[in-house]
Parts: structure tokens; C-alpha cells; sequence
């Protein structure tokens, strides 16, 4: 069953006249109406098509948050073979804001670390709507610590509104987790390579998106924080979200141009939502062309190469 954002409502229409008119052929075997849901169903993809490259940051933020879209545990599920999850941070509990762990990336050995949303009411809750707890970054930072040991690449799939605010994360020590987990990225001898797959919210996604090379779907976001926190702060009106997304340049077009990310994974027309497959068939390629960029450097080259990417972000030619 498909979902329709708002902006969508011309394509909608579209694509229902064309279902209904696919129910009416089935039982009358029609050779105008199979024409003419042929000729429907190429002007939806047209509209779609329009849509898509024009879209505005607010609409984007749309995109990045549909409830369809492929989450953490599809790429997972897609790209990563002979997975095995590792819980808990050896000092407080486990949070499934993150799932993290080792497996197989066509056929290499590697860390996997993941936000999940979660695609229903049961998983939204149980893995916290992806708004991890400091204790999910100290599993974190035990993980890419691991990794380092046993020399293996590291792969972080970003999906977060941010980490969790809550007072409980705050009296655990929630700004600190966050900065150890952003050093143990910055300092991993090993290549790391961060995508956002969704939303790129605050310090929760940063903390383990301070990568060698971080890429970013077509209509994903990266931001300080959300519109609509944004909005709140400057104008103390949540409603103006759609302003705050189009002047915080939030957009991987506009990341890219700035140089705070390295790549755009192309999506499907219509988004991620419109064809998983492909879409996580598009983010296997990037990571495998990203990770073969980073071959062969020593530990050394591999933190140096990592050091002038930061240090270069905000500085003019």
C-alpha cells in the first residue's frame, strides 16, 4: 500500500484513476483501457520525476522522515552477510536505539553500527524512534574500539532526530557519551565510512558520523538540530520549520557544496521508499567504492587524511 506525502496529491490522483481503471480492465479485458492506464501511469511517473527534482528542504525533510523509507536494519538485512549483534556498553544496559555488531560486506570483514527508527508501533518503541541513550554510544565506542584492535573497516548507518533528551540520558552522562563516541570515530586507525540514510539529527548522528568519508542519499538530512527545534529557538514559533529548513542549508546538495559530506547516493524516482531495493543496492555501491578509496593507507595516513577533512570544513580556498 502506498503513502503519499502532501506535495504528492497530483501524483495520487494520478495513480488511483489509474488503479481504478486496472480493476474495470481485469474483468472487461479492454485493449483501450490497458492504453490508457499505460498512458496514466507514465504521466505519474513524469509528475513524480518533476517533483522530485525540484524538491524544496522542508519537503526533502518529508522525504528523509517517510515511515516507508528503508531503515537500518534493511541495509543491514541487504548488504551485510554472517552478522553478528554485540549488546550493552559493560557499564549500564542496552539501548536498541542502535544496533551494532560484526559481519561480512561483500565477503570483507567489518563493524556495522546502525540507528533504527523502527516501522511500527512495537519496534518505533523498543528502539526508541532511533534516539539513543549513553549508553548506546558507549556500545559504540566499545565496538569501533574493537574494531581498531582487530583491524577492520567501520561502517555507520546514520537514522536519528538526535540523541534522546530525556533527563534520565542527561544524569548518565548524555554530552559526554556523545564526545567520547565522536573521538573514538576521530581516532579509529582503521577506515570508517558514515551514510546517512535518513535524518542526520544533532550530536546523535555525529557521534558516529565523524567518518573518513560520509555520504548522504539524494533526500536525506544533516542538521544541528530539527526544523522545527530550530524554529523554536530562533523565532520561538515551531510553525516556521519550513523557514529554518530552507536557511540552515540542511540538504545533501547543499552539504556537499560546502564540503561537509563527500558523496549523494542517487535515489530512486519518487525516493527510497519508492524502490528499497534499489536504493540499498545504490548505498552498497557507494560504500564498497568508498571503502576501496581508503585501502591500503596505514593507520597514520588513514587518521591524517581523516584530521584534514574536519580541519578543512568552514575554511576558504
Amino acid at each position: 500500500m502506498r503513502s503519499y506525502l502532501d506535495f504528492e496529491k497530483p501524483v495520487a490522483e494520478l495513480e488511483a484513476k489509474a488503479d481504478e481503471l486496472r480493476v474495470v480492465a481485469e474483468s472487461s479485458g479492454s485493449p483501450a483501457l490497458a492504453k490508457e492506464i499505460e498512458a496514466l501511469e507514465a504521466k505519474a511517473n513524469q509528475q513524480l520525476r518533476e517533483l522530485y527534482a525540484a524538491l524544496t528542504p522542508w519537503q526533502k525533510t518529508m522525504v528523509a522522515r517517510h515511515p516507508m523509507r528503508p531503515h537500518f536494519r534493511d541495509y543491514l538485512d541487504g548488504l551485510v552477510e554472517e552478522f553478528t549483534p554485540l549488546a550493552g556498553d559493560r557499564k549500564f544496559a542496552e539501548d536498541e536505539a542502535i544496533i551494532a555488531g560484526f559481519g561480512r560486506f561483500r565477503g570483507q570483514p567489518v563493524c556495522v553500527l546502525g540507528q533504527e527508527k523502527g516501522s511500527d508501533t512495537d519496534t518505533r518503541l523498543k528502539h526508541n524512534f532511533g534516539m539513543a541513550m549513553p549508553e548506546r554510544y558507549r556500545k559504540a565506542v566499545r565496538l569501533i574500539e574493537l574494531a581498531g584492535r582487530f583491524d577492520l573497516p567501520v561502517l555507520s548507518f546514520v537514522d536519528t532526530a538526535g540523541a534522546y533528551p530525556g533527563i534520565g540520558a542527561e544524569e548518565r552522562g548524555q554530552a559526554e557519551a556523545i564526545a567520547r563516541s565522536t573521538d573514538a570515530c576521530l581516532s579509529l586507525g582503521t577506515p570508517n565510512v558514515a551514510v546517512v540514510v535518513g535524518e542526520g539529527g544533532s550530536g546523535g548522528a555525529v557521534a558516529i558520523a565523524s567518518c573518513n568519508t560520509v555520504l548522504m542519499l539524494e533526500h536525506s538530512i544533516y542538521t544541528v538540530a530539527s526544523p522545527e527545534a530550530s524554529a523554536s529557538i530562533l523565532w520561538r514559533d515551531s510553525g516556521r520549520a519550513q523557514d529554518a529548513a530552507t536557511n540552515m542549508k540542511i540538504t545533501a546538495q547543499d552539504l556537499l557544496r560546502f564540503g561537509i559530506v563527500d558523496g549523494i547516493i542517487p535515489e530512486p524516482s519518487g525516493g527510497a521508499h519508492r524502490d528499497p531495493a534499489a536504493a540499498i543496492a545504490a548505498t552498497g555501491d557507494a560504500l564498497a567504492a568508498a571503502l576501496a578509496d581508503l585501502a591500503g593507507l596505514s593507520r597514520d595516513e588513514v587518521r591524517e587524511r581523516r584530521a584534514a577533512k574536519f580541519l578543512a570544513i568552514g575554511r576558504k580556498a
